[in-house]
């Protein structure tokens, strides 16, 4: 039995499916994905380093596991590539303008009003946030034109858990679970 398909219908064998999508098409699709927002910070020649991260994951249980991607055309992360370690710190809802801090360039991002002391090893850790990882790098990996930050998960401490901040179409907001 032979089946025709419609006109206009693709095949993965066709050429114009095997090029990717736009890059503007693509961002807007995924600006309807919501997504998590942590602040990665490490102590990098003796002083605080640190970059907000929409693209954090958990990676794998055993080993703990845990990843997120970093521009190549970061300021930030040549000094954070060489620390020995780093935290992830878990915002809560209310802390966006915390987020928006951690991604501007140009500013002291742990001067007042950021509140942190520092780690067990020496990462800063960011205050009144629901949960602190602190990791050792485990694997980077070039990926198109970001770098995958894999991390060995050593410590994790749960603090007052609250609404997540997430960010979604370009925006910080809250989880409103139901009900």
């Amino acid at each position: 039995m032979t089946h025709t398909l419609p006109p206009g219908v693709r095949t993965p064998d066709d050429a114009s499916y095997r090029r990717p999508v736009d890059a503007d098409r693509f961002r807007r699709a995924l600006a309807v994905h919501a997504a998590g927002v942590v602040v990665i910070t490490a102590q990098s020649e003796g002083a605080p380093v640190g970059l907000t991260a929409t693209s954090f994951s958990s990676v794998s249980l055993n080993p703990p596991l845990v990843s997120f991607y970093v521009d190549r055309s970061s300021t930030t992360w040549p000094r954070m590539r060489a620390a020995d370690h780093f935290a992830v710190n878990v915002l809560t809802a209310d802390q966006a303008e915390l987020a928006q801090r951690f991604a501007r360039k140009g500013v002291d991002r742990f001067a007042a009003p950021t509140r942190w002391r520092p780690g067990p090893l020496g990462a800063p850790l960011l205050l009144d946030v629901s949960a602190h990882l602190i990791c050792l790098p485990y694997e980077s990996i070039g990926v198109g034109d970001h770098i995958l930050v894999v991390g060995l998960v050593t410590e994790a401490e749960v603090h007052e858990p609250a609404h997540p901040l997430i960010y979604q179409r370009g925006r910080f907001g809250r989880f409103l679970p139901e009900s």
